[in-house]
């Protein structure tokens, strides 16, 4: 069975704090929805400072949606690893790894935001570095023993669930990504299907002699809505998908590689690309799709509607899928 994600980013552009209280509570809802569904992942993501609201803080919804289910995992796909404290994303890493029995998976990268570096005054030009320096603390905390940091001994408590360590995975679609996963024996999740920096990573991993491996986006992974009638929901929801689109499309420079990129400009574009898919229950079905990731609440969609193909999933489409 192709595996099934659930995405949520939480925007609702100029919403008030009502709405968005019943939104994230929508979202928990959902997750719990699609825990008893035996939807594999919840996928959720961090930005900053953005006027639609995109959430913040994914470790807190994740520990959210551990609260309200039993079995899937949470993917933070990704934590912009140089904008927090290395022991206090040890922590908190260690404790939802242990609340949630292990199902946490945590992708670091390094964003390609600037004005998230100059909200949280860190230096732009010392992310490198600074990506480095979390990656390694992380491993050497979640030891449970004392170690170097900074010039002084510390010791991070309590240990996590997982042996030897939560999945941690370096996300990203540069050489230097590749290079930095290689070197400390993790694996590496490209921001897009890029087999050329999955070849780079692999030749890296021999190069300094460690063990990892690739979990890499298929060539063809739409972010997709389930609707009885899609040309009904194109003409009604699509707005709210290309506000999406055109949120990506303006933080992304010509060097970002990234899986959900879009040039269009209005509706009818997006519609013809195909990065975002609006399919009748069959039509998913027959798809033929190795990597199913339904965006439920894209671009502030209505919470009705994002239910209505939440549960077409649920029950028209995951049960319709070969074993």
């Amino acid at each position: 069975m192709p595996v099934s994600v659930v995405r949520f980013n939480l925007v609702e552009p100029g919403a008030d704090p009502v709405s968005l209280s019943a939104r994230y509570r929508a979202a928990v809802e959902m997750a719990a929805y699609a825990d008893e569904h035996a939807i594999t992942t919840v996928q959720t993501e961090e930005h900053h400072g953005v006027d639609n609201n995109w959430l913040p803080s994914p470790f807190a919804f994740a520990g959210a949606v551990f609260g309200a289910t039993r079995n899937i995992a949470v993917t933070v796909s990704a934590v912009i690893g140089p904008l927090h404290d290395p022991l206090r994303l040890a922590e908190d890493i260690a404790v939802l790894d242990l609340l949630s029995g292990g199902r946490l998976v945590t992708v670091a990268g390094i964003g390609y935001r600037p004005e998230e570096y100059a909200l949280f005054d860190v230096e732009w030009k010392r992310r490198g570095r600074l990506q480095d320096e979390v990656l390694e603390t992380l491993l050497k905390a979640w030891t449970g023993e004392e170690f170097e940091y900074r010039g002084r001994t510390v010791r991070v408590t309590p240990r996590p669930f997982t042996d030897p360590h939560p999945l941690l995975l370096v996300g990203g679609s540069s050489k230097a990504a590749a290079r930095r996963a290689a070197r400390l024996g993790l694996p590496f999740f490209p921001s897009a299907h890029l087999p050329e920096l999955e070849a780079f990573y692999k030749e890296r991993l021999t190069e300094y002699g460690t063990e990892g491996w690739t979990m890499m986006p298929t060539a063809e992974t739409p972010l997709l809505h389930i609707a009885e009638d899609p040309d009904r929901a194109w003409a009604q929801y699509g707005p709210h998908f290309l506000h999406e689109a055109r949120t990506y499309a303006s933080w992304q420079s010509g060097d970002i590689r990234s899986a959900v990129r879009s040039a269009a400009t209005t509706v009818e574009e997006l519609r013809a690309e195909g990065v975002y898919r609006i399919l009748t229950p069959q039509e998913c079905v027959s798809a033929g799709l190795d990597n199913l990731v339904l965006h439920p609440l894209a671009g502030g969609m209505p919470v009705a509607e994002g239910w209505r193909s939440l549960r077409l999933f649920g029950e028209a489409v995951l049960p319709a899928l070969p074993a």
